[in-house]
C-alpha cells in the first residue's frame, strides 16, 4: 500500500510532505519532478541540430539519420501507457527511478557509439527510459502537492518542459558548431547523478497495489501506435500510397479495435474507457494534438528556414528562435496560477489561437531574405500562445480523471501529443517536398508557405475544441465497468485529505466519520 503521512498538521503553503516528519519545499518537489523530465524532453530535440555532424563522423546515410530520430521516438510514444500502467502497479516512485537510471544509461552508450546501428540502439533505448519518466513525473508532483497549490505547481512544470523546448536547438547548435557530437547525450549523466538520490529523498511512493496488469491490453496499445507512428514517419520518404505504410495503418486500426473491445471487459483496464465519457478529457486530447501537430510540425521547418534565408549556422539560428521558445518560461506559471480562476479550457484557447496568429505572422512575413526584426514579434506571439497553452492542459487532464486514475490520463495524453507532433512533422514535411526543397533560399519558402498553413489550420481547430472544455471537469467513477469502486480506492484518497492541512472543519468532521464506522 502506499505511505500515507504521519501527520496532517498545518503547515506553510509552499511546503508538500514527503515523508513521515519531514516536509519539503515546494521549489524542490518540482524540481525532483521536473529535472528528469528537462532531460526526457531535450533529448527529443536536440538530437535534430546535430543530423548533419552525425553524417560526416558516422558516415551515416539518409535513412540513419531519420533513425537516429524516429528510434526514440517510436520507442517512447509507443511504451508510454506501460510506463504509467508499471508505475500504478509497482510504485510510481519506483518506476520513475528505473527509468531515469535506463535513461542515463542508455546516454551512456549513444555517447561511446561507434557505428550507426549502435546509436540507433542506444536511441531506442533512451526512448524506453524515456516512457517511464515522463508520464510518472507529472503524476508524482500532482499527488506531492496540495491541490490549492497544484495549478501553480503545474504552470512550473509546464515552465520546465517550456525550458526544454528552448534548449534544444540552442544546445544542438552549440555541440554542432564547438564540440563533439558526443555531448548531446553526455550532458544527460550528471543530471542522472542528481535527479535519482534527489526523488528517492523528496518524492514519496505510491501505487494501486491491488492492481493487476493488463498485459493484453498493453500488448494491443503498444502494437497499435508501433503501427500508426511506423506509418507516420515512413510516409513522407516512401510515399503516403506505398504497401508498407497503407499496411501499418491497417495494422493499427485492427489493433486499435481489438483494444477497444479488450477494454471494454478487462477487469483492470490500462485505459479505462470511462475517460472518454468525459468531454474535458476528450477535448483537452483533441486540442493537445493538434497543438503539437501545428506547432511542432511547423517549428521544425521554421528552425530550418533560419539556417537558409539567410544562410546562419545552427547555433545562430537556435539562438534566434529563444524568442520563441523562451515565452513558455515566463507565461506557463501565470497561465498555471490562471487555471482555476479562469478555466483550463479557455485559457487553453487563447493560448492556441494566439499560437495560430504568431504562425500566421511568420508565414505572411517569411521571404528568401526576411530580416529576423522583421520575425521577432511574430515568434514571441506565438511563444506566448505555447505558455498559455501547456500548463492548462496537464490541470485539465489530470482534473478530468479520479487521483488513481493520473498516471494513465498523463500517459494518454502524452501519447496523443507525442503522435500528433509526429504527424505533423511528417504531413507537413510532405506538403513542403511537394511545393519546394531546401537546394536554395526560395524554394525553401515556396515550400515553408503551403506547410505552415496547413499547421496553422490544425491549431485553429485545436482551438476551437478547447472553447467547448468546461470550466471544472466531473471525473468518472474509477473504474466504470466494476459494480462497486475498487478497493484500492479509498487508500489513495487519505494522503490527499493529509496534504491539505488547512482543509475546512466540515471536511474533516466527515473524514472523522468515515474512519469511526470502519472501526465499527
Amino acid at each position: 500500500m502506499p505511505q500515507q503521512h504521519a501527520s496532517g498538521e498545518s503547515g506553510p503553503a509552499d511546503r508538500t510532505p514527503a515523508a513521515p516528519g519531514r516536509a519539503v519545499p515546494l521549489w524542490l518537489t518540482i524540481v525532483a519532478t521536473g529535472l528528469p523530465m528537462f532531460m526526457v524532453a531535450l533529448d527529443n530535440l536536440v538530437v535534430s541540430a546535430a543530423l548533419r555532424t552525425l553524417a560526416v563522423e558516422l558516415d551515416a546515410t539518409t535513412s540513419d539519420l531519420q533513425w537516429f530520430v524516429n528510434a526514440y521516438v517510436l520507442t517512447f510514444a509507443c511504451l508510454l501507457l506501460t510506463g504509467a500502467a508499471l508505475g500504478d502497479r509497482f510504485g510510481r516512485r519506483g518506476v520513475f527511478i528505473l527509468g531515469i537510471a535506463v535513461f542515463t544509461l542508455s546516454s551512456i552508450g549513444c555517447g561511446l557509439a561507434d557505428t550507426t546501428g549502435e546509436l540507433i540502439a542506444g536511441r531506442a533505448l533512451q526512448g524506453i527510459g524515456a516512457a517511464a519518466v515522463m508520464p510518472l513525473s507529472l503524476t508524482l508532483l500532482s499527488a506531492a502537492v496540495p491541490e490549492r497549490r497544484r495549478g501553480l505547481a503545474l504552470g512550473m512544470w509546464s515552465a520546465i518542459s517550456g525550458t526544454a523546448v528552448a534548449c534544444g536547438p540552442v544546445v544542438g547548435g552549440a555541440v554542432v558548431d564547438g564540440l563533439a557530437w558526443q555531448w548531446i547525450f553526455w550532458v544527460n549523466i550528471p543530471v542522472g547523478i542528481v535527479a535519482i538520490p534527489l526523488a528517492l529523498r523528496v518524492l514519496k511512493e505510491g501505487s494501486l497495489p491491488n492492481t493487476r496488469l493488463d498485459l493484453p491490453g498493453m500488448l494491443f496499445a503498444t502494437g497499435a501506435v508501433v503501427g500508426l507512428v511506423w506509418a507516420i514517419v515512413r510516409g513522407p520518404e516512401d510515399g503516403w500510397t506505398s504497401a508498407g505504410v497503407l499496411g501499418g495503418f491497417a495494422v493499427s486500426a485492427a489493433l486499435f479495435v481489438v483494444f477497444v473491445v479488450w477494454e471494454g471487459r478487462a477487469p483492470h483496464p490500462v485505459l479505462p474507457l470511462g475517460f472518454y465519457r468525459v468531454r474535458a478529457f476528450v477535448l483537452c486530447n483533441i486540442a493537445s494534438g493538434a497543438m503539437y501537430f501545428g506547432v511542432f510540425g511547423s517549428i521544425f521547418l521554421l528552425s530550418q528556414y533560419l539556417q537558409i534565408a539567410p544562410a546562419r549556422t545552427p547555433l545562430e539560428a537556435g539562438v534566434l528562435t529563444l524568442a520563441w521558445t523562451l515565452m513558455p518560461m515566463v507565461i506557463a506559471p501565470v497561465a498555471g496560477a490562471l487555471t482555476d480562476r479562469v478555466g483550463g479550457g479557455r485559457l487553453m484557447a487563447f493560448g492556441l489561437f494566439t499560437q495560430a496568429a504568431g504562425l500566421a505572422w511568420i508565414n505572411l512575413a517569411a521571404t528568401d531574405d526576411t530580416p529576423y526584426h522583421r520575425l521577432v514579434a511574430a515568434m514571441v506571439l506565438g511563444g506566448i500562445g505555447m505558455g498559455f497553452a501547456f500548463a492548462p492542459t496537464a490541470a485539465v487532464v489530470l482534473g478530468s480523471v479520479s487521483p488513481q486514475h493520473q498516471g494513465k490520463a498523463s500517459g494518454a495524453n502524452t501519447t496523443v501529443r507525442e503522435i500528433g507532433g509526429a504527424l505533423g512533422i511528417a504531413i507537413l514535411s510532405s506538403v513542403f517536398t511537394q511545393n519546394g526543397s531546401d537546394r536554395s533560399a526560395q524554394e525553401f519558402v515556396d515550400g515553408l508557405h503551403p506547410a505552415v498553413w496547413v499547421g496553422v489550420g490544425v491549431v485553429l481547430l485545436g482551438a476551437i475544441s478547447a472553447l467547448f472544455i468546461p470550466h471544472r471537469p466531473t471525473p468518472p467513477p474509477p473504474y466504470p465497468s466494476d459494480s462497486g469502486p475498487h478497493p484500492a480506492e479509498e487508500p489513495l484518497r487519505l494522503p490527499l485529505v493529509q496534504e491539505e492541512p488547512l482543509r475546512s472543519i466540515r471536511s474533516m468532521a466527515a473524514t472523522s466519520s468515515v474512519k469511526e464506522s470502519r472501526r465499527r
